[in-house]
């Protein structure tokens, strides 16, 4: 495949140079994006401001239609899964980095973004579509909704920190025994945990470890930022597909998959069956 002439124009708009070849970047996004690995005549790039997690931005092009990005290549870097315990560190280390960085001026705070969103008033709302899921028995939602409602609704999204707020395998990629997060368009201000624990649910499906393994039950406030995200990914898996990403469903099923039990668990409920 070969980009088209308005995608050219968008690349020579953000590099300020015309790439002389072009590749395409297979997986490691959302089937809506077109990636791809070009070449510069001159092969001189920017940095963009030197943080050892950021990949170097070699420019970006905005004409309020299709916004062009171009980053260094990443291509030949490590992309899990699968996971061990050094690539795990490596992103705990790069979190906590990113935590304890100044946040940019102008980002939001997190009640803004997607996790802001409460989902299990919606469950509540109409129970068919996350019932469709079979993750639960509908009587087991019966006894229990009220109790992950009224936890979620106490999470306590907000804070100081800079979060990247959608890490998942898809937007990491480790160098040098350092792990490197791409696509920060949920980049927010809140509470370094929730960054952290949304992480949890798609590590475990891919082979990784039980969140509990990595953020001990004790975190103040966990069971509520469980419950938030569980409601989040349930209230959504079930819902009709996204034609510009139809990934989305899928991957918030085997998140549901996980954090509901993880939910259910440090609340004291019975699993869900």
């Amino acid at each position: 495949m070969q980009p088209d002439a308005a995608d050219v124009e968008r690349v020579r708009r953000a590099l300020g140079a015309m790439p002389v070849a072009w590749r395409v970047a297979a997986g490691h996004g959302a089937p809506s994006n077109r990636r791809f690995v070009v070449e510069l005549e001159d092969g001189v790039y920017g940095a963009l401001d030197g943080h050892p997690y950021l990949p170097r931005l070699l420019g970006w092009d905005d004409d309020g239609i299709a916004p062009a990005l171009a980053l260094e290549d990443l291509s030949r870097e490590t992309w899990p899964p699968p996971w061990d315990a050094a690539r795990i560190n490596a992103v705990l280390a790069t979190l906590e980095a990113v935590h304890a960085t100044r946040p940019p001026d102008g980002v939001p705070p997190a009640v803004e973004s997607q996790f802001g969103m409460d989902g299990w008033p919606d469950v509540a709302a109409d129970p068919q579509p996350f019932l469709s899921l079979g993750l639960c028995s509908a009587g087991w939602l019966d006894d229990h909704l009220p109790r992950l409602t009224e936890a979620s609704a106490g999470a306590e999204i907000s804070g100081g920190s800079f979060l990247h707020f959608d890490v998942r395998s898809d937007n990491l990629c480790l160098r040098g025994g350092r792990a490197l997060l791409v696509d920060w368009n949920n980049a927010c201000v809140g509470n370094a945990v929730l960054d952290t624990a949304a992480w949890l649910p798609s590590l475990q499906t891919e082979g990784g470890p039980s969140p509990q393994e990595i953020i001990p039950d004790e975190t103040p406030g966990l069971p509520e930022i469980a419950s938030l995200l569980a409601g989040y990914f349930c209230a959504r898996a079930g819902l009709p597909p996204i034609p510009q990403a139809p990934h989305a469903r899928p991957l918030q099923l085997i998140q549901s998959r996980t954090s509901l039990p993880w939910a259910a668990r440090l609340l004291g409920l019975p699993p869900p069956s």
